[in-house]
Protein backbone atom coordinates (compact mmCIF):
# COMPACT_ATOMS: atom_id res chain seq x y z
CA UNK A 1 0.00 0.00 0.00
CA UNK A 2 3.15 2.34 0.74
CA UNK A 3 4.24 2.11 -2.65
CA UNK A 4 1.04 2.92 -4.49
CA UNK A 5 0.63 6.20 -2.08
CA UNK A 6 4.63 7.38 -3.40
CA UNK A 7 3.36 6.66 -6.92
CA UNK A 8 0.65 8.85 -6.02
CA UNK A 9 2.46 11.31 -3.89
CA UNK A 10 5.15 11.02 -7.08
CA UNK A 11 2.63 11.69 -9.29
CA UNK A 12 0.76 14.75 -7.22
CA UNK A 13 4.50 16.91 -7.50
CA UNK A 14 5.52 16.01 -10.97
CA UNK A 15 1.94 17.55 -11.75
CA UNK A 16 2.40 20.50 -9.30
CA UNK A 17 5.48 21.39 -10.89
CA UNK A 18 3.45 21.26 -14.28
CA UNK A 19 1.11 23.60 -12.77
CA UNK A 20 3.68 26.18 -11.27
CA UNK A 21 5.21 26.23 -15.17
CA UNK A 22 2.39 26.97 -16.45
CA UNK A 23 1.23 29.79 -14.57
CA UNK A 24 4.67 31.15 -15.25
CA UNK A 25 4.33 30.74 -18.75
CA UNK A 26 0.80 31.95 -18.65
CA UNK A 27 2.47 35.14 -16.82
CA UNK A 28 5.46 36.44 -19.18
CA UNK A 29 2.41 35.55 -21.93
CA UNK A 30 0.08 38.02 -20.26
CA UNK A 31 2.95 40.34 -19.92
CA UNK A 32 3.81 39.97 -23.91
CA UNK A 33 -0.05 40.21 -25.30
CA UNK A 34 -0.14 43.05 -22.82
CA UNK A 35 2.94 44.67 -24.73
CA UNK A 36 1.83 43.67 -27.75
CA UNK A 37 -1.83 45.94 -27.33
CA UNK A 38 -0.25 48.68 -25.78
CA UNK A 39 2.12 49.12 -28.94
CA UNK A 40 -1.10 48.32 -31.36
CA UNK A 41 -2.98 50.97 -29.18
CA UNK A 42 -0.33 53.56 -30.24
CA UNK A 43 -0.13 52.82 -33.44
CA UNK A 44 -3.53 53.32 -34.16
CA UNK A 45 -3.60 56.72 -32.49
CA UNK A 46 -0.54 57.33 -34.60
CA UNK A 47 -2.25 56.45 -37.79
CA UNK A 48 -5.28 58.43 -36.96
CA UNK A 49 -3.16 61.59 -36.25
CA UNK A 50 -1.42 61.35 -39.18
CA UNK A 51 -4.54 60.61 -41.09
CA UNK A 52 -5.91 64.19 -39.44
CA UNK A 53 -3.13 66.31 -39.98
CA UNK A 54 -2.93 64.87 -44.12
CA UNK A 55 -6.69 66.29 -43.76
CA UNK A 56 -5.74 69.40 -42.62
CA UNK A 57 -3.51 69.99 -45.72
CA UNK A 58 -5.48 69.27 -48.05
CA UNK A 59 -3.61 65.54 -48.21
CA UNK A 60 -5.86 62.43 -50.01
CA UNK A 61 -4.30 59.65 -47.46
CA UNK A 62 -2.81 56.67 -49.29
CA UNK A 63 -5.11 53.27 -50.70
CA UNK A 64 -4.71 50.14 -48.35
CA UNK A 65 -2.70 47.42 -50.28
CA UNK A 66 -4.79 44.87 -51.88
CA UNK A 67 -3.82 41.26 -50.03
CA UNK A 68 -0.95 39.71 -51.17
CA UNK A 69 0.85 42.80 -52.18
CA UNK A 70 2.31 43.26 -49.39
CA UNK A 71 4.55 40.12 -48.75
CA UNK A 72 5.30 41.04 -52.08
CA UNK A 73 6.93 44.44 -51.36
CA UNK A 74 8.33 42.87 -48.69
CA UNK A 75 10.32 40.22 -50.12
CA UNK A 76 11.31 42.39 -52.60
CA UNK A 77 12.31 45.07 -49.91
CA UNK A 78 14.25 41.93 -47.58
CA UNK A 79 16.05 40.87 -51.38
CA UNK A 80 17.75 44.62 -52.57
CA UNK A 81 17.31 46.15 -55.78
CA UNK A 82 17.38 44.19 -58.96
CA UNK A 83 15.31 41.24 -58.20
CA UNK A 84 13.75 39.27 -60.47
CA UNK A 85 9.95 37.89 -60.41
CA UNK A 86 11.25 34.27 -60.29
CA UNK A 87 13.49 35.09 -56.91
CA UNK A 88 10.64 37.10 -55.47
CA UNK A 89 8.65 33.78 -55.81
CA UNK A 90 11.17 31.68 -54.28
CA UNK A 91 11.47 34.16 -51.55
CA UNK A 92 7.34 34.03 -50.84
CA UNK A 93 8.00 30.05 -51.03
CA UNK A 94 5.11 29.84 -54.37
CA UNK A 95 5.79 28.68 -57.64
CA UNK A 96 8.15 29.39 -60.04
CA UNK A 97 5.82 28.44 -62.85
CA UNK A 98 4.84 31.17 -65.61
CA UNK A 99 1.46 31.97 -63.84
CA UNK A 100 3.18 32.44 -60.56
CA UNK A 101 5.98 34.93 -61.95
CA UNK A 102 3.76 36.54 -63.94
CA UNK A 103 0.76 37.00 -61.36
CA UNK A 104 4.44 38.62 -59.19
CA UNK A 105 5.49 40.59 -62.27
CA UNK A 106 1.78 42.38 -62.34
CA UNK A 107 1.80 43.20 -59.08
CA UNK A 108 5.41 44.69 -58.56
CA UNK A 109 4.35 46.72 -62.13
CA UNK A 110 1.42 47.57 -59.96
CA UNK A 111 3.39 48.61 -57.20
CA UNK A 112 5.48 50.73 -59.01
CA UNK A 113 2.77 52.59 -60.87
CA UNK A 114 1.23 53.17 -57.67
CA UNK A 115 4.04 54.15 -55.24
CA UNK A 116 6.83 55.12 -57.66
CA UNK A 117 9.81 54.04 -58.80
CA UNK A 118 11.86 56.03 -56.65
CA UNK A 119 10.15 55.62 -54.12
CA UNK A 120 10.02 51.73 -53.96
CA UNK A 121 14.14 52.02 -54.48
CA UNK A 122 13.88 54.33 -50.98
CA UNK A 123 12.60 51.84 -48.87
Amino acid sequence: MKELLDKIEARQQLVRETAGQLREQITLLSEQLADAERTLERRQITRETMLELAAEDGIEPPKPLPPGYRQVLAAFEQGGHGLRAKEVCEMLGIGTEPRHTESVRAKLKRLVDREGPRHLQER
